[in-house]
């Protein structure tokens, strides 16, 4: 139920910023990973779940992206 109600409010906002919310998760991951190799992480499950949103969020990007190349007329 709250994965749903998380996946509704991100198909709300425009595509410019789910391209910004993959940047940042990105970006979180890289030093999330960084500080596993040097000193360890006290949630070592938050790397999965941030591939997984990060992964979302492109699926999310794609799926948009053929819906609007499917409605553009061919020539």
């Amino acid at each position: 139920m709250k994965r749903t109600a998380h996946m509704q409010e991100l198909c709300g906002r425009q595509d410019s910023e789910l391209r910004l919310d993959v940047a940042q998760k990105q970006k979180e991951l890289f030093e999330l990973r960084f500080k596993s190799s040097s000193e360890g992480l006290a949630n070592p499950s938050r790397i999965a779940a941030l591939r997984r949103e990060i992964a979302r969020l492109k699926t999310m990007l794609r799926q948009r992206e053929l819906s609007t190349a499917a409605a553009a007329p061919r020539t």
